[in-house]
């Protein structure tokens, strides 16, 4: 496995990319209520991307092997969506949870967020569902250090979920990512402490917990993108692109209205 080092001139590229991806998600925080059309959400970004960041918007036509190009240029996954919910015409309703998941391409260098979004009043189970997301994606976060080994950060957000009743979406995972879309190395969001690649300052990857409120089971739609829960259970994600530091990590794509760090 052949594993990135950014040079500091990079690590630059990639704080402005970060910090870009996380304004669009602060852009778009205003529009997400009942009545408005993904598709919408979705323009509403595209245009802010193109024609004020004067930036890229990575999804829109990304095509992986086996996989035709994606129509859009956000992801937007709703309820018992688990992750490339594909934009539509449908709109948002009261109590729908959504996850927006963008990517900006800026100078070369990609950054990488997606963030929760509760649409009018969430039920209890939902609004629980997303709090303990956002509290594994932290607690692998701050698993991050030089010396540090993969399966710390995958241990670290599994051994919080699933004794609180959650599972871990296991067939998806966060990546390393740079002037690509998608680097080595895979991070898993589940796993053993002490295992796995050992971490290196200049690194640069995202960690983006997927937590169903039921199983873990998943399976595609018709369309070739949209993940859904088998059991048709709730589903939420939260994402940060991370850089490996010299004393533990920084995170690119913090902006002003990501919702607070948990204290632990």
């Amino acid at each position: 496995m052949s594993v990135p080092i950014k040079t500091p001139q990079e690590i630059e590229k990639m704080r402005v990319a970060g910090r870009l991806t996380g304004e669009v998600l602060d852009y778009i925080t205003p529009f997400v209520k009942a009545g408005v059309t993904t598709n919408e959400l979705d323009k509403l970004c595209h245009d802010f991307i193109i024609n004020v960041q004067r930036a890229i918007p990575a999804p829109l036509d990304y095509a992986p092997q086996g996989h035709a190009p994606y129509p859009k240029s956000i992801c937007t996954s709703i309820n018992h969506q688990v992750c490339h919910g594909v934009p539509s015409d449908k709109a948002l309703k009261n109590s729908d949870i959504v996850n927006l998941d963008i990517t900006v391409i800026k100078d070369d260098y990609h950054g990488d967020s997606s963030r929760m979004f509760y649409v009018g009043e969430p039920s209890i189970q939902a609004r629980r569902l997303c709090e303990v997301t956002w509290q594994s994606l932290w607690r692998g976060i701050r698993a991050v250090k030089p010396g540090a080994q993969l399966g710390d950060i995958g241990h670290a957000i599994q051994s919080f979920v699933e004794p609180l009743g959650f599972s871990v979406v296991r067939e998806f995972c966060g990546h390393g990512i740079g002037k690509r879309f998608h680097e080595e190395p895979q991070v898993l969001h589940y796993g053993r402490p002490k295992t796995g690649l050992k971490l290196e300052a200049g690194m640069t990857f995202t960690i983006e917990p997927m937590i169903n409120a039921g199983k873990a089971a998943i399976k595609q739609l018709g369309d070739g993108w949209t993940v859904v829960t088998k059991d048709h259970s709730l589903s939420a994600q939260y994402e940060h692109t991370i850089l490996v530091t010299d004393n533990g990590y920084e995170v690119l794509t913090v902006s002003d209205g990501c919702p607070t760090p948990p204290n632990q």
